[in-house]
C-alpha cells in the first residue's frame, strides 16, 4: 500500500504520500481500556489519526468490560481463541486515518477462519446454533473442509484513499438517485 500510495503521489502532483512506514498493532482490549468513554468507532478514530495506520485485533468477541467491539459474524473469522495477555481473538482490521474524511478508514478486514471447535463456541456465544444445519457448517463441523486465512481489501476504498476522494461515486460508477446527487455536488463531489 505504500508503494501504491508513492507511485499514485508520483503521476499525480497534488497527492502528497501519508501512510507510515509501519503500521501500530493494537488490540480491541488495549483500546477500550484506553478509551472507555468511547465507542469502538470513536476509539479508531483516535488512534487511527495519532498514527495514520493501525491494525485493530480481536474484533468481534465480548471483552472484558462486556462489550462486543464492533460487530461480526460467529462463523467466519474467530474472534474467540485466547492469544496473549487474556485477550481473544485472530482477526483483524486495517484502518488508516484519512484526510479528506477527517475519520478513520477501513481498508481491509482479515484472520483466521474458524475451526469446528471455534464456530461450534462462537454460534453458541450468539445464540445462533441453528446455523449448525446448514452447508458450509455442516461441512466444516464434519471435517470436510480445511483450515483456512482469508481477508478481504476494500478496493474501492482503496481507490478513495489513494485518489482522496470523499464518496464512492467519484470513482466507481454507478446510478445515483437525484438527491443523492444533489447533496454531493453541494459538497464538491462529483459522482461517476
Amino acid at each position: 500500500m505504500i508503494r501504491t500510495e508513492f507511485h499514485v503521489s508520483e503521476n499525480y502532483l497534488d497527492i502528497e504520500p501519508e501512510l507510515p512506514e509501519e503500521i501500530t498493532f493494537l488490540h480491541a482490549e488495549e483500546l477500550a481500556e484506553k478509551y472507555p468513554e468511547l465507542t469502538s468507532y470513536e476509539r479508531e478514530n483516535e488512534e487511527a489519526k495519532k498514527h495514520g495506520a493501525i491494525f485493530v485485533i480481536g474484533i468481534g468477541g465480548i471483552m472484558a468490560n462486556g462489550e462486543i467491539y464492533d460487530g461480526r459474524a460467529p462463523d467466519y473469522d474467530d474472534w474467540n481463541t485466547p492469544t496473549v495477555d487474556g485477550c481473544k481473538g485472530l482477526n483483524g482490521d486495517i484502518v488508516v486515518w484519512n484526510n479528506v474524511l477527517q475519520r478513520s478508514f477501513e481498508l481491509s478486514s482479515m484472520g483466521i477462519r474458524v475451526d469446528k471447535e471455534t464456530l461450534n463456541e462462537q454460534l453458541k456465544i450468539r445464540g445462533l446454533e441453528e446455523r449448525k444445519e446448514l452447508m458450509w457448517h455442516k461441512m466444516l463441523l464434519n471435517d470436510e473442509l480445511p483450515l483456512t486465512v482469508g481477508g478481504g481489501i476494500g478496493q474501492s476504498r482503496l481507490s478513495m484513499y489513494f485518489l482522496r476522494k470523499a464518496h464512492i461515486g467519484e470513482i466507481q460508477s454507478s446510478i445515483w438517485p437525484d438527491e443523492m446527487k444533489e447533496k454531493c455536488k453541494v459538497n464538491g463531489i462529483h459522482l461517476l
